[in-house]
């Protein structure tokens, strides 16, 4: 059976797409096929400078705005320059394992970046979307658990199991917007994709003894960034895919591969935690989608 690449990306002209942390990594490989494949394409970024780079090394239609996920006023600034419709969102910006920080509205960075900045992002972008959002999830969403009395780590805070919650909220998210999507009748799909442990500068950033380890493990398991981008890629762009689909690689473990629809735990399908952490999410950042508010339990 042919194995899917980007070659497969079917023709993007005449789209727009956003993507988030574009200036570096899987975002970078991301953007880059699209554009390739002739979409124009809106590469998100909190480092413009870097994004400008990025963009000067890519082929096509892109362009570089400001967007910092760890700051809710940001978000709101972005979402407030896009006045045309956007084909595909894709969340893909993140970051993983780090020590204790907070975001500018006081959220665990984890958490706060990852989940509540793409949560906030989407919502005010929402009416805008035309097809797709794509929201990037991870194998570590399985050590994961959603704190909803301690969303943001005030006690006792562990970084691995502050990057699973973020995850597994990630993934959560990206299940119950498909749900109030059903509900409210609209063809948008929410995707997410995971890229399996692939090659990218997150693994070194954790400020702890086990970067030299992921510095090893980079060199002698990790896939490549360009590999690492293929889940998100056929998430994005394959016709005939429902939403809700999970996409990963599919090697052992999900860890290396090509692209395929894949599963993911009981925990992440738990529709009760996928309601009171949206309500949650809205209340957190202020952001309301506009969609029915109450959805069945099916």
């Amino acid at each position: 059976m042919t194995k899917w690449t980007a070659a497969d990306i079917p023709d993007q002209s005449g789209r727009t797409a956003i993507v988030t942390g574009a200036n570096s990594g899987l975002g970078l490989c991301t953007a880059a096929a699209l554009a390739r494949a002739g979409a124009q394409v809106i590469l998100a970024c909190r480092d413009t400078g870097k994004g400008s780079d990025a963009a000067s090394r890519m082929t096509g239609d892109v362009e570089v705005r400001r967007l910092d996920l760890a700051d809710l006023d940001s978000v709101r600034r972005f979402a407030d320059t896009v006045d045309a419709p956007v084909d595909l969102l894709v969340n893909n910006a993140g970051v993983m394992a780090i020590p204790l920080r907070r975001t500018a509205q006081g959220f665990e960075m984890q958490v706060g970046t990852n989940h509540l900045g793409h949560f906030a992002l989407t919502g005010l972008l929402l009416d805008r979307v035309t097809d797709r959002v794509v929201t990037l999830s991870s194998v570590m969403h399985r050590i994961g658990a959603i704190r909803l009395d301690d969303l943001s780590w005030e006690r006792g805070y562990h970084q691995w199991p502050a990057y699973g919650q973020s995850k597994l909220a990630n993934l959560m998210f990206a299940y119950e917007l498909q749900h109030r999507l059903d509900a409210a009748g609209s063809t948008v799909r929410s995707m997410a994709a995971h890229p399996g442990y692939a090659r990218t500068n997150l693994q070194s950033r954790t400020e702890s003894p086990l970067d030299v380890v992921t510095n090893v493990l980079n060199r002698v398991w990790a896939q490549s960034a360009t590999m690492g981008a293929l889940p998100t890629l056929y998430a994005a762009t394959a016709p005939d895919l429902p939403g809700g689909t999970y996409v990963g690689p599919d090697g052992l473990g999900q860890q290396r591969g090509h692209p395929k629809p894949v599963g993911s735990n009981r925990r992440s399908r738990d529709r009760e935690v996928q309601r009171r952490l949206w309500g949650l999410s809205e209340e957190l950042t202020g952001v309301e989608f506009d969609l029915p508010s109450t959805v069945s339990s099916s």
